[in-house]
């Protein structure tokens, strides 16, 4: 029986470092790939390649500026000009990360993918690839890959899951790697600096200015532009009524944002767009409406609620319990247990 052979996404991070050793303990023949979404992941191909050598792992290297463009900055930049809150590794996942490495692999005769993403993908009796959360929760990404397709789920290994970080450190301090002890990155990929404000009027033009109305419905100040904002946020808005305020809601029509009395930023529910649902029993056309629990930040904790597929492709979401200032453009992905069902972009408040 011949080995079976996995690509491995491999940045110069400890996760994919780990990802490959523990791939091999089980029997793979394993390469990695790095892609260079941009000019500025060159560095990130030079901490690949460096790791490549020490895990003596051949390394491919694919430039795909033109797909991460397309796909990943463009849709980010208008999301945020439009007054929503997007997260551009959501859009990245399925339409060009995912999307260029399976079809790598197939192209060159691979058997799988795998990545250093803390998740678990189950295969069904009929074929179906379940995204299940991590057993270890604090690390759990799944909600980053819930617009995953069936086929780059089924090609799809996680050998992290299962594993806390400390255990991943110990393990790359065992293989001697100098990223053993790295911190986890946390900002835009593309934009070290965190400035995704000055990135999108780069790409845009300038953002202009408009107004801030208060709660009673005046006018009490001018913001400087809809994409330094978000709603929810409380902080760094250059108000003062006397009381606490928070973005209520963001118009890109009017060019105003809106403001609410602290306490009063909790929805009852959220109407979603663009969803996908993975294949289950639990919610499909033939039954359109079913109790889940649903995330609707990266870092927020489950919520029940109730969803309903719309017959234009959207669904309503009404949680149990209001949530906490729900921001349009962010996804809120929905979970029968720890199993992903799908999910969609937070159009607006219920």
């Amino acid at each position: 029986m011949s080995t079976k052979k996995v690509l491995v996404a491999l940045s110069g991070g400890v996760d994919s470092s780990v990802a490959v050793e523990l791939l091999r303990r089980q029997g793979y023949e394993v390469e990695g790939i790095i892609l260079e979404f941009s000019p500025v992941h060159a560095a990130a191909v030079q901490a690949a390649q460096v790791v490549a050598q020490q895990l003596d792992v051949k390394l491919h290297v694919v430039r795909c500026h033109e797909e991460f463009e397309q796909n990943v900055i463009l849709p980010f930049c208008r999301e945020y000009r439009a007054g929503r809150t997007p997260n551009p590794c959501i859009f990245c996942n399925p339409t060009t990360k995912f999307g260029i490495i399976c079809r790598f692999a197939k192209e060159h005769g691979f058997d799988y993918i795998a990545t250093g993403h803390y998740a678990r993908v189950d295969h069904l009796p009929d074929g179906t690839a379940v995204l299940q959360k991590s057993s270890c929760l604090e690390r759990d990404q799944s909600y980053m890959l819930y617009r995953l397709t069936q086929e780059q789920l089924s090609m799809l290994l996680l050998p992290l899951e299962g594993l806390e970080k400390p255990q991943v450190r110990q393990i790359a301090r065992e293989m001697g790697l100098a990223c053993a002890d790295a911190p986890d990155s946390q900002e835009i990929c593309w934009l070290p600096d965190g400035d995704y404000a000055s990135f999108v009027e780069q790409k845009l033009g300038k953002c202009p200015a408009g107004d801030f109305v208060a709660p009673d419905g005046s006018v009490c100040g001018r913001h400087k532009g809809l994409i330094h904002y978000t709603v929810g946020q409380r902080k760094r808005l250059g108000i003062a009524l006397g009381y606490p305020v928070f973005i209520k809601e963001i118009d890109p029509t009017s060019n105003r944002i809106y403001l609410a009395r602290t306490g009063e930023e909790y929805a009852d529910g959220v109407l979603l767009q663009d969803c996908v649902i993975q294949p289950n029993p639990h919610l499909s056309v033939e039954n359109p409406t079913a109790k889940v629990s649903v995330k609707v930040r990266s870092r927020a904790s489950d919520a029940p609620a109730t969803v309903t597929l719309l017959p234009d492709g959207q669904m309503r979401v009404v949680f149990d319990t209001p949530q906490r200032a729900p921001a349009p453009g962010q996804s809120c992905v929905l979970y029968d247990g720890t199993a992903v069902l799908g999910g969609g972009y937070i159009q607006e408040q219920l």
